[in-house]
């Protein structure tokens, strides 16, 4: 569970539970906590699995989506709705995610011997092709050739893992061309696929 703390100093207001996003971050903007609040609550999951899927730290993603959600309500002032308020959030949660992940890199290279920390495994129900992989045996070969990907082919690939993000939202969030994106995504599942047949894992 995330839990990210605001201030109490804004008056209860009514139920938000049936009002847009963009109702609730207009009530935000006027100090309403409680609006905030349930801006969390309907993305909390979708930023956490962003952060997890740059970082693949649970508790590295965890501390990047509390900054996230913090920087996001310090922001509000500046969010001008040219996008929605999820891939806004998304936007912010991936920049910082990417740099606690150089970071952790440079981390790595001085401290820790051996692997850096595993990548995520989609959870929850209606499975994409890639979370399917991340499974069972294939883990371990699949999260090494997983990281064996150039970053650009990477990335997508782990955004699209959970299929919770549109390509569109994944795309705004990159600072891509949903073109690019899908192209990046394609080619990133052909080279896995490649590489686990060589590998003897399915046909020719």
């Amino acid at each position: 569970m995330i839990a990210v703390f605001f201030p109490t100093s804004a008056p209860p207001a009514a139920s938000n539970r049936c009002v847009s996003d963009a109702e609730l971050v207009a009530r935000a903007r006027q100090g309403d906590t409680a609006a905030f609040g349930e801006l969390v609550d309907r993305h909390r999951a979708a930023v956490y699995r962003a952060a997890h899927a740059a970082l693949g730290s649970a508790s590295e993603a965890e501390d990047v989506a509390q900054e996230a959600f913090l920087a996001a309500y310090r922001k509000m002032a500046s969010y001008r709705g040219e996008a929605s308020f999820k891939t806004w959030l998304l936007t912010i949660a991936w920049r910082r995610a990417l740099s606690r992940r150089r970071s952790l890199v440079t981390r790595w290279r001085r401290f820790v011997s051996g692997d850096p920390p595993e990548r995520p495994v989609a959870a929850g129900g209606g499975r994409t092709p890639e979370a399917t992989l991340i499974d069972a045996e294939l883990a371990g070969h699949v999260q090494r050739l997983v990281r064996a990907l150039p970053a650009r082919l990477r990335d997508p690939i782990l955004l699209c893992a959970d299929g919770e993000q549109t390509y569109h939202e994944i795309a705004a969030v990159l600072g891509i061309p949903e073109g690019t994106l899908k192209w990046r995504v394609a080619e990133a599942r052909r080279r896995l696929k490649d590489r686990l047949v060589r590998l003897g894992y399915g046909d020719e």
